[in-house]
């Protein structure tokens, strides 16, 4: 178990509430990146977390890069070029809605 603690800040996420960590929990702990869990308020200012880690998969590490190089890319794009940002709208999420709706995953 690590002593290392990582500052977060609140964020807001869709319509809900959050808090972010820092890419540097991300990377130290990779096999926590998609869990979830529960919150339990122990006073004011203090909360508890328990993740549920039994139900992680374990994480491809090579495509734990390359997606991370991607993502790192794409905002280094976005930041050079902001003009060619595009706002997602309603209409396309109803448009990949709709190409996805007969669309069936394997597990």
């Amino acid at each position: 178990m690590t002593d290392k603690t990582y500052p977060i800040a609140s964020a807001k996420i869709g319509t809900q509430d959050g808090f972010r960590l820092p890419r540097a929990f991300s990377k130290d702990h990779p096999h926590l990146v998609n869990t979830s869990g529960y919150v339990q308020v122990l006073s004011k200012n203090t909360f508890l977390v328990q993740l549920d880690t039994d139900e992680v998969e374990e994480v491809d590490e090579t495509e734990s890069i390359m997606m991370s190089l991607f993502l790192d890319f794409l905002m280094k794009d976005a930041i050079t070029n902001p003009e060619q940002l595009v706002a997602y709208t309603k209409e396309m999420s109803d448009e990949m809605d709709e190409l996805l709706c007969d669309v069936v995953l394997d597990a």
